[in-house]
């Protein structure tokens, strides 16, 4: 008989809202494959409880090279449980690779249910809730960053995103120029935690807001795009969206082309739009 595959959500800041089943979880396993051991056992201490089994690391840098490992232990009959340093494994966090081995190898893979940043973002951001996207984090290069935001220019669902505090004033300037510095959003940081904040309003005012500096977890909950945004844009929308690609790198002529086949225009009247924005300025 193969093993079982626990991957356990663990607490996105307050350890209370561990969910029960986790420590049972902790005392029980066979092995513990944790993103950062050390907060691992501060976190089992808050709990009250000490993994019985072998506890072994399993983050970005050792993934691809430990996962054959665990994959074998599961394939033998334990009983691996994984935990990553705040809320679901896999989601945006080392996961995911282990999960597809173990599908592979025909080994049960169940979870503990826990905290979601994504989720308690979007519940207290006061965007639609309906339908969301989590979109993760932002590439770490402007052109990179741009080009990705591009990609969600007219999507109607709630954008969901991870960012680092460090690198949050140039998201939100670059989702400013992308989606319209008028286009509502909310930043929540700390969520569940002493300094909890959740700052809301344009993504304009938030980004100069930003720039001050802000400092722990960052969610960003963006609303999507408006339906006259995403099916009509007006010539303004037009010029700007290729200045944004111009920005990034790319030429004029290609970037022309690609916002008229993405806004569904001809080419001449994004031509157009650019001609009368650069004689405007």
């Amino acid at each position: 008989m193969t093993g079982t595959l626990v991957l356990a959500g663990t607490p996105i800041g307050d350890p209370s809202d561990a969910p029960p089943r986790l420590a049972a979880e902790l005392a029980a396993a066979d092995l513990v494959a944790a993103e950062d051991t050390r907060r691992l056992r501060r976190l089992a201490q808050a709990l009250g409880v000490t993994p019985a089994g072998r506890v072994v690391s399993y983050f970005e840098g050792n993934e691809a090279a430990r996962t054959p490992e665990l994959t074998d232990a599961l394939a033998g009959g334990a009983r691996v449980v994984l935990v990553t340093d705040a809320g679901m494994p896999s989601v945006s966090d080392p996961g995911y690779r282990l999960v597809a081995a173990a599908v592979e190898r025909g080994v049960r893979v169940t979870a503990v249910p826990g905290p979601s940043a994504v989720l308690t973002a979007l519940a207290v951001s006061g965007m639609p809730v309906d339908r969301f996207c989590f979109e993760g984090f932002l590439p770490r290069k402007q052109g990179e960053r741009l080009a990705r935001l591009r990609e969600a220019a007219d999507e109607r669902r709630t954008l969901v995103y991870f960012e680092s505090p460090h690198r949050l004033a140039a998201a939100l300037g670059a989702m400013a120029e992308v989606f319209g510095p008028a286009r509502p959003a909310a930043v929540c940081r700390e969520l569940t935690k002493t300094y909890e904040e959740v700052k809301r309003g344009p993504l304009g005012e938030l980004a100069q807001w930003a720039a001050e500096g802000v400092r722990g977890e960052i969610t960003v909950v963006v609303r999507g795009a408006e339906a006259a945004d995403a099916e009509e844009p007006d010539a303004a929308e037009l010029a700007r969206r290729v200045a944004v690609r111009e920005e990034a790198g790319e030429r004029r002529k290609e970037a022309i082309a690609e916002v008229a086949r993405e806004a569904g225009v001809p080419k001449r009247d994004v031509f157009d739009a650019v001609v009368a924005r650069k004689k405007a300025q």
